[in-house]
């Protein structure tokens, strides 16, 4: 078990991992010896390999090779032996310049996956906000053509959301005007989408929509407007792992992960656990479920406001990753985002 590991034991295992994660090939006894930080003989070290890979923190990939970190292995080393450091500099300008523009919403989030990919070097995944959960300031109606209204319901910053409404109702253009002064009286003090529809949906059951065949037309268009809509994701760089030898070197387990990618049901099931814990989340191999061939790694924060999450940051990696560097840069970049946004 892993509280049954002596001093000794979690050092060669942090030794093991680093060495693994920087090198890409299994790590023998002899390698270790030669560091200067053990002062033990190659049997000695042979035995500390031997009781990890008991223990399932290491295995062999072929019989005389030497040995890499499993699942477990990384686990524990995550949890329980990896020293983590902020940023450089460098990078914290590259994501605070990035995410602080004068720039809308779906900008800062596109931006996010940018320059997460463009740092790590893997592919980075962003879960926008759901629609619903953004405030919106006023909306604005426009007739388009015989049965179609464009609503367009602008937030406090200037960005839009457009949606196609489709009316079975006669309205004439006054009556337009009229419903949409009648809703930015509901949008005035500047609420989300979710808290309108619930306003909306209450006085359409109200008496006054009963008699009222303005009031009546103005509700159903804000009913329509407000509707539900999923959150999106954004994928960048997933063409990294072309340049992963334990991807590159097996078309089989290539074309599983890119099927994995683009299952994006999935991906937003297993970032919703991040946004529902609301705190970073490593899933290392198996854990996530994300592939069926295993060996990857998602490192992911949630993001949003001082009252609410509002979607999900991060990266997907091999599980031969640099946690260390890449743990803090998922970290770094979700709280300037959120920053960003609270800001707004």
């Amino acid at each position: 078990m892993a509280d049954e590991l002596d001093e000794r034991a979690k050092d060669v295992l942090k030794a093991v991992v680093k060495e693994f994660i920087t090198k890409g090939e299994p790590i023998g006894s002899s390698q270790l010896t030669r560091r200067g930080e053990f002062e033990v003989s190659p049997a000695t070290m042979r035995n500390v390999l031997a009781e990890l890979e008991e223990l399932g923190f290491l295995e062999k990939p072929h019989t005389s090779a030497g040995r890499i970190p499993t699942d477990r292995g990384y686990r524990f080393f995550v949890d329980s032996l990896l020293q983590l450091k902020e940023p450089g500099q460098r990078e914290q300008l590259l994501i605070q310049q990035g995410l602080t523009a004068n720039a809308g919403v779906e900008e800062r989030l596109t931006e996010a996956s940018k320059v997460l990919h463009q740092l790590t070097q893997h592919a980075s995944v962003v879960i926008t906000p759901r629609p619903s959960t953004l405030v919106v300031t006023r909306i604005e109606l426009v007739r388009l053509r015989e049965g179609r209204v464009l609503a367009i319901l602008v937030g406090p910053s200037g960005q839009v959301q457009n949606k196609l409404l489709a009316v079975d109702f006669a309205l004439t253009s006054d009556e337009l005007v009229a419903a949409s002064n009648f809703l930015n009286e509901l949008f005035a003090t500047g609420v989300t989408i979710d808290d309108v529809r619930a306003k909306i949906l209450q006085q359409l059951d109200g008496e006054r929509a009963q008699y009222d065949a303005l009031v009546q037309k103005a509700l159903k268009l804000g009913a329509q407007a407000t509707e539900p809509t999923n959150e999106r994701v954004l994928i960048e760089g997933q063409g990294s792992f072309l340049e992963s030898r334990e991807f590159a070197e097996d078309v089989k387990r290539m074309r599983a992960l890119f099927k994995a990618l683009d299952d994006k049901h999935k991906l937003l099931s297993l970032l919703d656990r991040v946004q529902r814990g609301r705190e970073m989340r490593i899933f290392i191999g198996a854990e996530s479920e994300f592939s069926s061939q295993g060996e990857v790694t998602v490192i992911a924060s949630p993001y949003g406001s001082k009252d609410a999450v509002l979607g999900a940051v991060g990266v997907i990696g091999p599980t031969r990753l640099d946690y260390q560097r890449v743990i803090p840069l998922v970290d770094f970049t979700a709280q300037v985002l959120s920053r960003a946004l609270d800001d707004e």
